[in-house]
């Protein structure tokens, strides 16, 4: 097959994933994942949250059990009133080198002020752990991590 017909069907399909809602976030490599568990869990000091800070409350994947790849996440974000959840705020950093892998899970699920739905996100094997950040209207932020093991 000559290049550009072959570069042409690759756009196509491309093309064709994104419109249909087919596109899956790849939120992070096998590399980046087999770093971020071989690396020791980095210092952090605890930090008392700000009072009336958004909540951030996971409602997929069921981290009581293993998930398989591709995994929903859903996570609803709750502002105390009268502030505001500001989207634009959204970040997600990944592991123990906390990656910021914000736009690779923007690029196919849109924020919004309820909250986001990730509908396939693929994950390597093993246990992951992602640290979920959003702020309001008032400028609190508010941090959740989620931990969870795909098969």
């Amino acid at each position: 097959m000559n290049r550009p017909r072959h570069l042409l069907l690759i756009v196509i399909a491309a093309i064709t994933a994104a419109c249909c809602g087919m596109a899956q976030a790849q939120l992070v490599s096998e590399q980046e994942a087999a770093d971020s568990r071989a690396a020791p869990e980095r210092f952090t000091a605890k930090a008392i949250p700000a009072p009336d800070a958004p909540r951030i409350r996971v409602v997929a994947p069921n981290v009581s059990n293993p998930v398989a790849s591709p995994t929903q996440i859903q996570v609803q974000f709750q502002p105390t009133s009268p502030a505001l959840i500001r989207p634009d705020t959204f970040r997600v950093l990944y592991g123990s080198f906390r990656i910021d892998i914000t736009d690779r899970i923007t690029a196919s699920s849109k924020v919004t002020a309820q909250g986001i739905d990730v509908a396939e996100a693929k994950l390597p094997k093993g246990s992951h752990k992602l640290f979920i950040e959003i702020q309001d209207s008032a400028g609190r932020t508010g941090q959740s991590p989620l931990q969870f093991v795909v098969e």
